[in-house]
């Protein structure tokens, strides 16, 4: 693993790959996870099921990118490995895989080595490290992967915690700038477009911890993928890109679950 640093854990604020794990139902969290995890859940009940709807997501545009023909993944917010993990969904299409995690969270690091178990053929990676260090990332990600040829660049359920102030698409524009044509964007994003009030109230729960949550509409998210070409169905629900790929998640509740989903190739 690179980047590798003492795992120092800090529970005494909520992060959001341990508040993921416990929407997921996983027992890697803290009471601190829990207890915001639950205030969001009060408020918007389909919370565990957006999880479990991007996760979903994940899987088939994982799966997409391999069947045409991608065998670089650079997944950028990996979170708490759970399985199948992407590297697991991209070997079974193309064992030959090469696939690089990074996350800023020290219990992610802790469990990297389920993200590890490559196939023979493949590789897979992690490096800890932050998106806002796009400069640190590409260095460590060229020690594994072929920069001459594609990378899917992932970026799942990440973007909604920078903010526009902080440079959210420059981000994204510095990352894509590194990678050869051929590439892709593939991202999820949970939204604020139908409930207004209720992201609000959701932004409001964040700031109160001292975080960011910067749910953005349709076409914001879609900003994303200037000057990609986008593949079919464009900047769609996450629970309506591609269904026929596999994973559908049913869930209760009114209205479809608030959150985009879409993958784009750099010319």
């Amino acid at each position: 693993m690179t980047g590798q640093a003492p795992i120092e854990i800090d529970t005494s604020k909520p992060h959001p790959a341990r508040m993921y794990d416990w929407f997921l139902g996983g027992k890697d969290n803290y009471p601190v996870d829990e207890e915001m995890g639950r205030q969001l859940v009060a408020l918007e009940p389909r919370v565990p099921a957006m999880a479990q709807v991007n996760r979903a997501f994940m899987h088939r545009a994982t799966r997409w990118l391999a069947m045409n023909g991608v065998r670089q993944f650079l997944d950028i917010g990996t979170g708490i490995p759970t399985e199948p993990n992407l590297h697991q969904i991209a070997q079974q299409v193309a064992p030959d895989a090469r696939v690089v995690y990074c996350d800023n969270d020290p219990i992610v690091l802790a469990h990297a080595e389920a993200l590890l178990r490559s196939t023979p053929e493949g590789v897979t990676e992690y490096l800890q490290a932050d998106v806002r260090e796009p400069a640190t990332i590409i260095e460590e990600a060229r020690k594994v992967l072929d920069f001459t040829q594609p990378v899917a660049l992932s970026l799942i359920a990440l973007l909604h915690f920078i903010a526009d102030e902080d440079g959210a698409y420059e981000l994204v524009e510095k990352l894509l700038a590194e990678l050869p044509s051929g590439s892709y964007l593939m991202l999820s994003h949970a939204s604020d477009e139908t409930d207004p009030e209720k992201g609000a109230k959701a932004m409001a729960i964040y700031r109160a911890r001292g975080m960011t949550l910067a749910l953005r509409d349709g076409e914001q998210i879609g900003r994303f993928f200037d000057g990609l070409e986008l593949v079919d169905p464009g900047v769609a629900l996450a629970v309506d890109w591609k269904p026929e790929l596999g994973e559908i998640v049913e869930y209760g509740g009114e209205g479809p679950v608030p959150g985009y989903g879409a993958v784009g190739r750099k010319p």
